[in-house]
């Protein structure tokens, strides 16, 4: 699997041809300039929850692919009302098989609400298992022992977490999070996009490493695979 970084919390996975693209915030960033959502290759986007660093990009992007857009029920409604046509409403707990894989719809401890203020449902992130295996995005959250069971459940070929802090889990945190997912190899979302969440580098990588994990803060456009 290759996993891209598309800057904030966006990222794609390419998983044996299919491409899933999570939280498109690009346009608004000015980290991500260099990014032009129109090379962006998706076949779903998946939405973990409704504030404007996670949506920004939904609209355009299923305009230019013909994605079909993954999020809960309110999420899913109030695009449709934008004119997303495509999409598959879920809801915490629940699980579907794609034709990729399988995807089932995780609790995260945050908040959510719409662009315009709407209520967004409630913040989620997701376990993706495929055939060519597994991995979990936590989406905004804090940590929770809920991850633990994540890691039971499933044998998880990296995890994506938030590591930013102040509005998520900061790397501490984050690291005990892959501690309870049973993940060595974790990608970091959610950080220095804004100056709350600037965070030194080094001292992240220290926070993984002390406990044998590897955290890797991809620069926005490049990819590693797994």
């Amino acid at each position: 699997m290759k996993l891209t970084y598309y800057g904030h919390s966006c990222f794609g996975v390419q998983v044996d041809g299919t491409h899933l693209l999570f939280d498109p915030f690009i346009t608004p960033n000015p980290k991500a300039a260099s990014i032009d959502i129109k090379s962006i290759p998706a076949d779903y986007i998946l939405v973990s929850h409704g504030h404007f660093d996670h949506v920004a990009d939904v609209e355009a992007i299923a305009a230019n692919t013909g994605a079909t857009l993954v999020s809960t029920f309110e999420v899913v409604e109030w695009f449709a009302k934008r004119g997303v046509e495509k999409s598959h409403a879920m809801n915490l707990g629940g699980a579907f098989t794609f034709p990729f894989g399988r995807v089932k719809m995780t609790a995260a401890t945050h908040s959510s609400s719409m662009p315009d203020g709407s209520y967004g449902g409630n913040p989620a992130g997701f376990l993706v298992e495929t055939k060519q295996g597994h991995f979990y995005y936590s989406g905004d959250t804090a940590l929770t022992r809920n991850m633990k069971l994540i890691g039971d459940s499933a044998s998880l070929k990296f995890v994506v977490l938030c590591v930013g802090d102040n509005f998520t889990m900061g790397p501490e945190d984050a690291a005990r999070a892959a501690i309870f997912l049973e993940a060595r190899e974790v990608v970091g979302v959610h950080y220095d996009t804004f100056p709350p969440i600037e965070i030194d580098h080094a001292e992240a990588r220290s926070a993984f490493a002390d406990h044998g994990l590897n955290l890797h803060l991809l620069g926005i456009g490049k990819s590693v695979e797994f």
